[in-house]
């Protein structure tokens, strides 16, 4: 059984990723990392899943990087949450005004309404108001 969670180089995509390390850990399972299009990765972003791989086995977890090969985001999550070693899919949310939650669609939204699986939906840190 796996954890997979969505990566993208965001505040919510590195929370994403840590809330995945955490669940990954906690059920004792391992980690896979959804991520982006290959020759499309940035540096802060390869960065990023480097560090999640190494985080990750600090605390036992074995994490492997699967990438989207050219399908939309939504539907490779989706895709994976029908998979059978798929337990838990982790999706990072932003926060979004009622008008852009109205007329603008959601990779989170859509993943979490169409997994075969639970999912976990994330926020990032937030500072004081």
């Amino acid at each position: 059984m796996s954890v997979a969670v969505g990566y993208v180089a965001t505040q919510e995509g590195r929370a994403a990723l840590s809330a995945a390390i955490g669940e990954a850990a906690l059920r004792k399972t391992g980690l896979e990392i959804m991520g982006p299009l290959p020759g499309e990765a940035s540096a802060a972003s390869e960065s990023d899943i480097r560090d999640a791989i190494a985080a990750a086995a600090a605390v036992g977890v074995d994490a492997s990087l699967r990438h989207n090969e050219g399908t939309d985001a939504a539907d490779l999550m989706i895709d994976a949450s029908y998979e059978e070693d798929i337990e838990l899919i982790v999706i990072g949310v932003r926060r979004r005004s009622p008008v852009g939650k109205l007329f603008l669609g959601s990779t989170a939204q859509r993943v979490i309404l169409e997994a075969g699986c639970p999912g976990t939906a994330v926020k990032a840190e937030v500072g004081p108001r």
